[in-house]
Protein backbone atom coordinates (compact mmCIF):
# COMPACT_ATOMS: atom_id res chain seq x y z
CA UNK A 1 0.00 0.00 0.00
CA UNK A 2 1.15 3.53 -0.77
CA UNK A 3 2.34 5.56 2.19
CA UNK A 4 -0.19 8.10 3.40
CA UNK A 5 1.01 11.65 2.85
CA UNK A 6 1.47 13.97 5.79
CA UNK A 7 -0.59 17.16 5.90
CA UNK A 8 2.37 19.20 4.63
CA UNK A 9 3.14 16.74 1.85
CA UNK A 10 -0.51 16.71 0.80
CA UNK A 11 -0.56 20.50 0.73
CA UNK A 12 2.52 20.59 -1.51
CA UNK A 13 0.98 17.98 -3.80
CA UNK A 14 -2.22 19.99 -4.16
CA UNK A 15 -0.21 23.12 -4.98
CA UNK A 16 1.68 21.26 -7.74
CA UNK A 17 -1.52 19.81 -9.16
CA UNK A 18 -3.35 23.11 -8.89
CA UNK A 19 -0.54 24.95 -10.68
CA UNK A 20 -0.73 22.50 -13.58
CA UNK A 21 -4.53 22.72 -13.86
CA UNK A 22 -4.63 26.52 -13.59
CA UNK A 23 -1.89 26.80 -16.23
CA UNK A 24 -3.84 24.57 -18.61
CA UNK A 25 -7.42 25.72 -18.00
CA UNK A 26 -7.12 29.19 -16.51
CA UNK A 27 -8.84 30.25 -13.31
CA UNK A 28 -12.40 30.21 -14.63
CA UNK A 29 -11.94 26.86 -16.39
CA UNK A 30 -10.59 25.13 -13.29
CA UNK A 31 -12.80 23.30 -10.81
CA UNK A 32 -12.16 21.85 -7.39
CA UNK A 33 -13.50 18.56 -8.75
CA UNK A 34 -10.74 18.36 -11.36
CA UNK A 35 -8.00 19.30 -8.91
CA UNK A 36 -9.24 16.65 -6.48
CA UNK A 37 -9.49 14.06 -9.24
CA UNK A 38 -5.96 14.66 -10.47
CA UNK A 39 -4.60 14.62 -6.93
CA UNK A 40 -6.62 11.46 -6.22
CA UNK A 41 -8.26 12.93 -3.14
CA UNK A 42 -11.80 13.92 -2.20
CA UNK A 43 -13.06 17.48 -2.65
CA UNK A 44 -13.23 18.10 1.11
CA UNK A 45 -9.45 17.61 1.30
CA UNK A 46 -8.93 20.54 -1.07
CA UNK A 47 -11.33 22.70 0.95
CA UNK A 48 -9.65 21.64 4.17
CA UNK A 49 -6.24 22.88 3.02
CA UNK A 50 -7.17 25.97 1.02
CA UNK A 51 -10.82 26.80 1.62
CA UNK A 52 -11.59 26.33 -2.07
CA UNK A 53 -10.33 27.17 -5.55
CA UNK A 54 -9.62 30.82 -4.86
CA UNK A 55 -7.45 30.04 -1.83
CA UNK A 56 -5.38 27.51 -3.78
CA UNK A 57 -5.04 29.92 -6.70
CA UNK A 58 -3.77 32.66 -4.39
CA UNK A 59 -1.08 30.35 -2.99
CA UNK A 60 0.01 29.26 -6.47
CA UNK A 61 0.30 32.88 -7.66
CA UNK A 62 2.09 34.06 -4.51
CA UNK A 63 4.65 31.27 -4.70
CA UNK A 64 5.32 31.82 -8.40
CA UNK A 65 5.77 35.55 -7.91
CA UNK A 66 8.01 35.10 -4.88
CA UNK A 67 10.22 32.56 -6.65
CA UNK A 68 10.74 34.69 -9.76
CA UNK A 69 11.21 37.91 -7.80
CA UNK A 70 13.85 36.28 -5.61
CA UNK A 71 15.77 35.03 -8.65
CA UNK A 72 15.80 38.39 -10.38
CA UNK A 73 16.68 40.36 -7.27
CA UNK A 74 19.62 38.00 -6.75
CA UNK A 75 20.74 38.58 -10.34
CA UNK A 76 20.83 42.39 -10.12
CA UNK A 77 22.50 42.80 -6.73
CA UNK A 78 26.03 43.13 -8.08
CA UNK A 79 28.08 43.56 -11.22
CA UNK A 80 28.42 46.17 -13.93
CA UNK A 81 25.26 47.74 -15.39
CA UNK A 82 25.50 45.41 -18.38
CA UNK A 83 25.97 42.34 -16.18
CA UNK A 84 22.91 43.30 -14.17
CA UNK A 85 20.76 43.70 -17.27
CA UNK A 86 22.00 40.38 -18.64
CA UNK A 87 21.51 38.71 -15.27
CA UNK A 88 17.92 39.93 -14.99
CA UNK A 89 17.04 38.73 -18.50
CA UNK A 90 18.70 35.35 -17.98
CA UNK A 91 17.10 34.85 -14.55
CA UNK A 92 13.66 35.53 -16.01
CA UNK A 93 14.11 33.24 -19.02
CA UNK A 94 15.61 30.48 -16.87
CA UNK A 95 12.60 30.66 -14.56
CA UNK A 96 10.23 30.41 -17.53
CA UNK A 97 12.10 27.28 -18.62
CA UNK A 98 12.08 25.78 -15.13
CA UNK A 99 8.53 26.78 -14.18
CA UNK A 100 6.43 27.02 -17.37
CA UNK A 101 3.22 26.25 -15.50
CA UNK A 102 3.87 29.00 -12.98
CA UNK A 103 4.55 31.44 -15.80
CA UNK A 104 1.37 30.45 -17.62
CA UNK A 105 -0.67 30.94 -14.45
CA UNK A 106 0.68 34.49 -14.16
CA UNK A 107 0.10 35.16 -17.85
CA UNK A 108 -3.51 34.00 -17.75
CA UNK A 109 -4.29 36.09 -14.67
CA UNK A 110 -7.48 35.82 -12.68
CA UNK A 111 -10.32 37.97 -14.07
CA UNK A 112 -10.71 41.31 -12.26
CA UNK A 113 -7.47 40.70 -10.36
CA UNK A 114 -5.13 43.65 -9.88
CA UNK A 115 -2.96 42.46 -7.02
CA UNK A 116 -1.74 39.15 -8.42
CA UNK A 117 -0.86 37.65 -11.76
CA UNK A 118 1.44 39.10 -14.38
CA UNK A 119 0.37 42.70 -13.84
CA UNK A 120 1.19 42.55 -10.14
CA UNK A 121 4.42 40.69 -10.81
CA UNK A 122 5.63 43.23 -13.36
CA UNK A 123 4.95 46.10 -10.97
CA UNK A 124 6.81 44.34 -8.13
CA UNK A 125 9.80 43.48 -10.32
CA UNK A 126 9.90 46.94 -11.84
CA UNK A 127 10.03 48.48 -8.37
CA UNK A 128 13.07 46.36 -7.50
CA UNK A 129 14.81 46.94 -10.82
CA UNK A 130 13.98 50.63 -10.56
CA UNK A 131 16.21 50.95 -7.49
CA UNK A 132 19.17 49.64 -9.50
CA UNK A 133 18.32 51.90 -12.43
CA UNK A 134 18.04 54.94 -10.16
CA UNK A 135 21.53 54.28 -8.81
CA UNK A 136 22.98 54.08 -12.30
CA UNK A 137 20.97 57.06 -13.56
CA UNK A 138 22.31 59.33 -10.83
CA UNK A 139 25.88 58.13 -11.42
CA UNK A 140 25.52 58.84 -15.15
CA UNK A 141 23.84 62.22 -14.79
CA UNK A 142 20.36 61.14 -15.93
CA UNK A 143 17.02 62.12 -14.45
CA UNK A 144 16.42 59.79 -11.50
CA UNK A 145 12.65 60.17 -11.92
CA UNK A 146 12.79 58.27 -15.20
CA UNK A 147 14.32 55.15 -13.61
CA UNK A 148 10.88 53.64 -12.92
CA UNK A 149 9.85 54.10 -16.55
CA UNK A 150 12.95 52.37 -17.91
CA UNK A 151 12.63 49.58 -15.35
CA UNK A 152 9.08 48.88 -16.53
CA UNK A 153 10.19 48.87 -20.16
CA UNK A 154 12.89 46.30 -19.39
CA UNK A 155 10.57 44.07 -17.34
CA UNK A 156 7.85 44.24 -19.98
CA UNK A 157 10.30 43.38 -22.74
CA UNK A 158 11.58 40.31 -20.92
CA UNK A 159 8.09 39.15 -19.94
CA UNK A 160 6.79 39.26 -23.49
CA UNK A 161 9.94 37.54 -24.73
CA UNK A 162 9.22 34.71 -22.29
CA UNK A 163 5.66 34.44 -23.60
CA UNK A 164 6.95 34.35 -27.18
CA UNK A 165 9.44 31.64 -26.24
CA UNK A 166 6.73 29.38 -24.86
CA UNK A 167 4.42 30.01 -27.82
CA UNK A 168 7.17 29.15 -30.32
CA UNK A 169 7.71 25.84 -28.53
CA UNK A 170 11.05 26.96 -27.07
CA UNK A 171 12.93 27.05 -30.35
CA UNK A 172 16.11 28.92 -29.25
CA UNK A 173 17.62 28.15 -25.84
CA UNK A 174 16.61 30.60 -23.10
CA UNK A 175 20.21 31.81 -22.90
CA UNK A 176 19.98 32.94 -26.53
CA UNK A 177 16.69 34.74 -25.97
CA UNK A 178 18.11 36.43 -22.88
CA UNK A 179 21.19 37.55 -24.83
CA UNK A 180 19.04 39.21 -27.50
CA UNK A 181 16.82 40.93 -24.94
CA UNK A 182 19.72 42.17 -22.85
CA UNK A 183 21.66 43.33 -25.94
CA UNK A 184 18.72 45.42 -27.11
CA UNK A 185 18.10 46.82 -23.64
CA UNK A 186 21.72 47.54 -22.81
CA UNK A 187 22.62 49.10 -26.15
CA UNK A 188 19.64 51.41 -25.74
CA UNK A 189 20.67 52.33 -22.20
CA UNK A 190 24.30 52.73 -23.18
CA UNK A 191 23.47 55.36 -25.80
CA UNK A 192 20.66 56.95 -23.85
CA UNK A 193 20.73 60.76 -24.17
CA UNK A 194 20.60 62.57 -20.86
CA UNK A 195 17.37 64.23 -21.94
CA UNK A 196 15.68 62.80 -25.07
CA UNK A 197 14.09 65.50 -27.20
CA UNK A 198 10.28 65.41 -27.33
CA UNK A 199 8.86 63.94 -30.51
CA UNK A 200 7.95 66.65 -33.00
CA UNK A 201 4.63 65.72 -34.54
CA UNK A 202 5.34 67.88 -37.57
CA UNK A 203 8.23 65.62 -38.57
CA UNK A 204 6.06 62.51 -38.68
CA UNK A 205 4.44 61.26 -41.84
CA UNK A 206 0.74 62.19 -42.02
CA UNK A 207 -1.74 59.31 -41.96
CA UNK A 208 -2.75 58.07 -45.43
CA UNK A 209 -5.82 59.72 -46.81
CA UNK A 210 -8.86 57.51 -47.13
CA UNK A 211 -9.99 56.88 -50.68
CA UNK A 212 -13.36 58.34 -51.46
CA UNK A 213 -15.99 55.74 -52.43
Amino acid sequence: MARRLSAQERRQQLIRVGRKVFATNGYEGTTVEEIARRAKVSKPIVYEHFGGKEGLYAVVVDRSMADLTERIIGAIQRGTPRQRVEGAALAFMTWVKDEPDGFMVLLRDKPNSRAGGMAGLMHDLADHVSDVFAEQFVASGYDRRMAGLYARMLVGMVAFAGEWWLETRRAPPPEVVASHVSAMAYMGLRHLPSEPAPIDRSTLLPPPEEESP
